[in-house]
């Protein structure tokens, strides 16, 4: 692949980058301090991010476990979707309340050590759940345990964004965001369905126990990996406040036009769609009469749907440019979404997941790139926090009120309602800076 430098990064006084095009993206002709030498060779010849990946894929395939067995755990003590909702939302508003100051922490500490610790800590809090569980059911405790976890992987989330553009350089960032996100569905392929297996035969407390491993593994991987050292604050020595860091990210999103549309598109879209995955174990328990097993491999099945999504992303966004591909994308996780309740059939409901994961995936593979682009790395991780703290907020009252809504009419007319806002979310996309977004930032 030829290597495309990124623009100079200048000290972004007006809130955007400075070597902006006319549709707010960077660009990509000049060299880059960030990734020139890194960027010349293919990803799997680089070492650090070789680990890097391989760390984040078995992270990925042991949380896998805890996405399908923590709402197991809550529908087999409680019988109701409406208390699965409310576990997904109040792990939601941990992360929300953690994204306000996560940025600023990113952006003061090291980040490696940060990575390491917020893995090993989530370590030790999902491996207390199957021991709890040992002696009899203790619902409560997931009401304490998973949002400290929301928040601690929060702090991870931003961390991560951090480090991939300092891993690979600007002009590889679409092609090692999509490959990572395809490995992470790969092993989000096996997570799901061996989780189910596991909760079928042992509980959905083992299957806690497995994501509590998986995350001192990639701790210990991470321990190998040598980050390039950031660049330097464009005030050095001036110390500022958290709540003035947050602001510091919301004032560049607001000042660039495309990152402003997206961040109001993806307010209501998270809102939409967060209590997905609590609506389809409700729909194939509740509605269909089907075990745990089949739960694990319907969702096995829909993460083939986010590996076709993130290792065709790249190519696509070069071919139609951003804002097709972002608009095309929510435009399919709608559709896909509408069509979840009516479905009767399980392999048509695994069509339908791998659909809206699919589409999932390239928006928001193109969303990340899009701002490790186009923010100066020594705001990235105050951008990224202010993006999602801003875009996040509403989504765990949306879970609450979606899967509230799936109990008291049914999933059928919830999810296409749903899915029709999702649609014409989309619609709206193409009167917003988002649809002249250029064709590409980097090749």
């Amino acid at each position: 692949m030829t290597h495309e430098a990124a623009r100079r990064e200048d000290e972004p006084g007006d809130g955007t980058p400075s070597a902006a095009g006319d549709d707010g993206l960077p660009d990509t002709s000049g060299d880059t301090r960030s990734g020139t030498r890194r960027g010349t060779r293919p990803l799997w010849r680089q070492r650090d991010f070789g680990i890097f990946w391989t760390a984040q894929t078995l992270s990925v395939l042991g949380d896998s476990f805890a996405l399908i067995a923590l709402p197991l755990l809550v529908l087999e003590a409680t019988g109701s979707v409406a208390r699965m909702g409310l576990l997904t939302a109040v792990g939601g508003a941990a992360s929300v309340l953690a994204a306000v100051f996560a940025g600023a922490v990113v952006d003061r500490v090291d980040r490696r050590r940060l990575l390491i610790t917020c893995d090993l800590v989530r370590m030790g809090l999902y491996g207390v759940i199957p021991l709890v569980w040992l002696f009899g059911p203790q619902v409560w405790l997931l009401y304490v345990v998973l949002p400290l976890c929301e928040a601690v992987g929060m702090l991870f989330a931003v961390g991560y964004v951090t480090v991939v553009r300092g891993l690979v350089g600007t002009g590889q960032l679409t092609e090692a965001n999509g490959r990572l996100n395809a490995t992470a569905a790969g092993a989000g392929v096996l997570g799901p369905l061996c989780a189910g297996l596991v909760a079928a035969w042992s509980g959905p407390a083992a299957a806690v126990g497995v994501n509590a491993a998986s995350f001192g593994v990639s701790a210990t991987l991470l321990f190998f990996v040598r980050f390039r050292r950031r660049a330097p604050d464009d005030r050095p020595g001036q110390r500022t406040g958290l709540w003035q860091d947050l602001r510091t990210g919301v004032a560049f999103l607001y000042g660039h036009p495309v990152l402003r549309s997206l961040t109001v598109l993806l307010f209501v879209f998270s809102f939409l769609t967060l209590g997905i995955h609590d609506l389809v174990i409700y729909h194939l328990k509740h509605d269909l009469g089907h075990d745990d097993g089949t739960v694990g491999t319907v969702m096995a099945a829909g993460a083939l749907g986010t590996i076709a999504g993130a290792l065709l992303v790249a190519r696509i966004r070069r071919r139609f440019g951003f804002g097709l591909t972002w608009t095309g994308s929510v435009a399919g996780c709608g559709l896909a979404f509408a069509g979840l309740g009516w479905a009767r059939d399980v392999p048509v409901v695994a069509a339908l997941c791998a659909a809206f994961l699919g589409c999932a995936a390239m928006g928001a593979t193109c969303s990340m790139s899009l701002r490790q682009e186009v923010t100066p790395e020594h705001l990235l991780g105050r951008v990224t926090s202010a993006f999602w703290t801003l875009h996040y907020a509403a989504a765990p009252i949306g879970a609450a009120v979606l899967t509230w809504a799936a109990e008291e009419q049914g999933t059928a007319p919830v999810a296409l309602a749903a899915g029709a806002i999702c649609v014409l979310l989309a619609a709206c996309a193409l009167f917003t800076p988002v649809r002249g977004s250029g064709r590409t930032v980097s090749r």
